[in-house]
């Protein structure tokens, strides 16, 4: 749907149309633009009162309805969990070996297989003496309490962060999101099939092409917001700045009357402190839009670099404070482990996970359901 506003105020070319609001920016369309189109999709589009009831606590029910959702699809998530999965399969072989008179020796070994699964020094030593408080304590005297202990410390860990899991998006439109991360982590991706769920809960979503750096960038964009049925502001002046963009963005999504607002941001190395302080710019920018704004900051990390994500995620967090993750590629190669590491250091929970190349292949994070899949019971493994 487009947004009243803008509505009034692009050219029916039905492609590179102009904002009358924000002229320095250029609004991507799909197909050409008519006034009695636009009225016959208000007239006819479903109703979701998630998304376009007023007041407050709209948008937090829309990100509880995402993460009510992410069952959906487990055998996807228990397949992309292979590759730790099987650097754990050595913990059942432990296990079966284990007895009391020999306990220390076991878990000095548990720690070591948890750090080949890239679960890091630090939370492998907290996962392994949470077991060994609980044979302490006598809560664990059986090769089951011991298997049931470490599944029940890492789950812990997953939930141990004091933000919620859900998505935050304020009490008032627009909820700002802004993604970040480095170069080929899955970003662009991700804000797509993230916008394919909000838009599929009813949300009207605006895209902000903040990747100004990247070829054919804001082009990979536009492709997903024709997927997913959101609309597209990318710059049409090549020498604005992504800070300048992404405000304007916001003064867009404001005066449309927009649900949610998703920026993207141009990939970066983490050690490239110029680029860095760039994204802190662009943080702050929002916020001098909208005092609470950007609502929610996620850091896309690929599942497949392993404890190399650890190091990213420090220092992203240290330049704009981030609030969720995004754990991409978790396919058979993926070294899912990290993320708990990740997880454990930044107190910053894991929101999302993406499982396939698809629109509809992004899931909000379930810590049980990623459990299951890392150290299976019987009966999950049976399934």
């Amino acid at each position: 749907m487009i947004p009243v506003a803008l509505e009034q105020s692009l050219s029916t070319s039905g492609r590179d149309c102009t904002c009358a609001f924000a002229p320095e920016l250029r609004f991507r369309t799909s197909g050409p633009l008519h006034h009695s189109t636009a009225r016959h999709r208000r007239a006819t589009a479903p109703q979701r009162l998630v998304c376009r009831a007023a007041g407050p606590g709209v948008l937090q029910k829309l990100g509880k309805v995402l993460r009510e959702k992410a069952g959906g699809d487990f055998g996807r998530v228990f397949q992309g969990a292979s590759k730790t999965r099987e650097r754990l399969g050595v913990v059942d072989e432990l296990i079966g070996l284990w007895t009391l008179e020999n306990a220390e020796d076991t878990l000095e070994e548990l720690e070591e297989v948890l750090i080949a699964a890239d679960f890091g020094p630090r939370t492998a030593l907290k996962i392994v003496d949470t077991i060994r408080d609980g044979l302490r304590q006598g809560r664990v005297k059986s090769q089951d309490d011991i298997r049931a202990a470490l599944r029940t410390a890492i789950l812990k860990v997953l939930n141990s962060p004091e933000q919620p899991s859900t998505l935050s998006l304020g009490s008032s439109r627009p909820g700002v999101i802004l993604v970040v991360g480095v170069n080929g982590g899955g970003k662009t991706t991700t804000i797509g099939k993230l916008a394919h769920k909000l838009q599929g809960e009813g949300a009207k979503v605006l895209l902000a092409a903040g990747d100004t750096y990247r070829a054919a960038a804001a082009e990979q964009l536009q492709g997903w917001a024709e997927r997913s049925g959101s609309q597209l502001i990318a710059r049409a002046d090549q020498q604005q700045k992504p800070a300048s963009l992404l405000a304007a963005a916001l003064d867009a999504a404001k005066r449309g009357n927009t649900d949610v607002l998703i920026c993207d941001t141009s990939g970066r190395l983490h050690t490239n402190y110029e680029l860095m302080e760039e994204l802190g710019s662009c943080k702050e920018a929002l916020s001098k839009r909208m005092a609470d704004a950007p609502h929610e900051v996620l850091l896309v990390l690929d599942g497949t670099t392993g404890l190399n994500m650890l190091n990213q995620a420090r220092e992203f967090h240290d330049m704009v404070k981030i609030t969720g993750l995004v754990l991409t590629k978790l396919d058979g190669t993926a070294r899912g482990g990290a993320v708990v590491s990740v997880v454990d250091e930044l107190r910053v929970p894991c929101k999302f996970v993406g499982v396939g190349e698809t629109v509809a292949d992004l899931q909000a994070f379930n810590a049980e359901a990623f459990v299951d899949a890392l150290l299976p019971t019987a009966q999950v493994a049976a399934v």
